[in-house]
């Protein structure tokens, strides 16, 4: 195989949670720009109709489902009817992240427990369902999208001259922490069946903060700036393709050299 035809998804079907978002609607451009049927799915579905019919019109062919990864029904539905209606999954994006609502750390467990339910929980569900259907190929690749908070605490030098951070909470660190180390077991147990995972940890994304953050956080990259609306393009069609094909349980940041330094 040619090592650019290597990078396309044509005659794929992907699921990507999440889509409309920072960072779901760059990864679903990225899917759909590579040829790949691409399913995105939350519970805000008439947003990603907006975002399907975008790329629709670009000459995509992208569905938004509904899910609601606190319901462990909602997500056997999804992915019964990719099943049913495409008969095959190659590519599950878990990217779909809920903030918990705890300012602070100092909040009773029950909040905590809202928030572990999707972001880990939900994550080993959904993987466990959409690995079974990847099974009946024998091939598949599956994408955790992390983050640099979960490989690192938060820096103070960041925040100085802005009110942001004041009290930070444990549990986006510990799910962000806790999917490093999923992502290797995933692929460990799924290894056999021919389907990998890996994991991308993205830097900070620029939308518009505080001057005084911006300024900060780019000193402390490599590159000098926060992630882009196109950052996360390149390197999820990669591990979505064969161009990855002996890549499997790695986590990979994508930070502009963020936590190098």
């Amino acid at each position: 195989m040619n090592v650019i035809d290597s990078f396309s998804l044509k005659g794929k079907v992907a699921l990507l949670t999440g889509g409309a978002g920072l960072y779901g609607r760059q990864i679903a451009a990225a899917l759909a720009e590579a040829g790949a049927v691409t399913c995105i799915a939350a519970r805000n579905v008439s947003a990603l109709e907006a975002v399907a019919q975008e790329l629709n019109d670009s000459g995509g062919d992208v569905v938004a489902l509904p899910l609601d990864l606190a319901s462990e029904s909602s997500i056997e539905t999804l992915i019964k009817t990719i099943a049913d209606r495409y008969g095959r999954l190659d590519i599950l994006v878990n990217n779909a992240v809920t903030r918990c609502a705890c300012a602070n750390w100092d909040q009773p467990m029950e909040l905590f427990d809202e928030s572990l339910r999707i972001n880990a929980s939900a994550l080993f569900c959904i993987t466990r369902l959409a690995a079974n259907l990847m099974k009946k190929s024998s091939s598949g690749s599956i994408i955790n999208i992390g983050s640099y908070m979960g490989v690192r605490g938060p820096d103070p030098q960041n925040y100085l001259g802005t009110d942001m951070m004041q009290t930070p909470s444990p549990a986006y660190f510990f799910e962000k922490g806790g999917m490093v180390n999923f992502t290797r077991f995933a692929a460990s147990v799924l290894g056999p069946d021919n389907i990998r995972v890996n994991a991308i940890h993205p830097g900070g994304f620029f939308n518009n903060q505080h001057p005084r953050f911006v300024e900060n956080y780019s000193a402390n990259t490599m590159l000098g700036r926060l992630a882009n609306e196109t950052d996360l393009k390149g390197i999820v069609v990669f591990l979505a393709s064969a161009a990855s094909a002996y890549l499997t349980g790695t986590n990979i940041p994508v930070d502009g050299g963020y936590t190098a330094k």
